[in-house]
């Protein structure tokens, strides 16, 4: 059984959908500090004819204990406008992509979502799932915050991988950097490094919300990609 761990983000980059979808579970980190600078309630579109220019789309939120809010606490601020700015951006940016129509289908079960909840982790888990369902991912989803786990990176990471049966975790480049790889040894856990490539499909990968690539290449062609580089 093969795991990514991962914090719930909002349309979260391709490089991050990439590393979840090649996994057999997603255990959602939800239950460590939110970063306001991070993607974990924002998302960078690029232009749908690769122009070079950006814009963010972002969730207004509130962070109830300030900085040291946990993700799985952090609120919406004013879900009514927040819907339409999600909403219309989204289609601002990607109505012409051939890909649009049936996005925008999956899309509104997302959009009724931020009518009935303020928890923004549940806002940006749901739009993983909604991007991985494109790909056809037929994977599980579990909570950190409903499972056992000890205190520093790499314990935890262990804890967590224990926790489902797991027997590999995958590990993306950022994270490589600060694990402590005896640790997995020792629990009998095998450490496969997940990265993508920098060209066609994963150009801007590690910088672009997912639904960029999306509506550039389509589902298959993405799908297709992130099958090659799963194993």
């Amino acid at each position: 059984m093969v795991c990514a761990i991962h914090q719930p983000n909002f349309l979260p980059r391709l490089s991050t959908l990439a590393k979840i979808a090649a996994a057999d579970v997603w255990v959602v980190l939800d239950d460590v500090q939110h970063t306001r600078r991070d993607y974990q309630h924002r998302a960078r579109l690029g232009a749908l004819h690769g122009d070079g220019t950006t814009r963010w789309l972002s969730l207004p939120i509130l962070l109830p204990h300030g900085r040291t809010t946990l993700i799985r606490d952090a609120r919406l601020v004013d879900p009514a406008r927040t819907r339409r700015r999600v909403e219309g951006i989204l289609r601002e940016q990607y109505r012409t992509s051939p890909f649009w129509p049936t996005f925008a289908d999956r899309l509104r079960p997302l959009l009724d979502l931020i009518d009935t909840t303020d928890r923004t982790a549940e806002i940006t888990e749901a739009s993983t799932l909604l991007l991985l369902d494109l790909l056809g991912w037929k994977g599980l989803v579990v909570r950190s915050s409903d499972l056992s786990a000890g205190a520093g990176r790499t314990q935890r990471l262990v804890d967590l991988c224990r926790a489902i049966g797991a027997d590999t975790y995958l590990c993306g480049t950022g994270g490589c950097r600060y694990i402590e790889p005896q640790r997995f040894a020792d629990a009998g856990i095998g450490l496969r490094q997940f990265a993508v490539p920098g060209d066609g499909v994963w150009a801007d990968a590690r910088m672009l919300s997912a639904v960029h690539g999306l509506m550039v290449h389509g589902p298959r062609a993405v799908a297709a990609a992130i099958a090659v580089h799963a194993h």
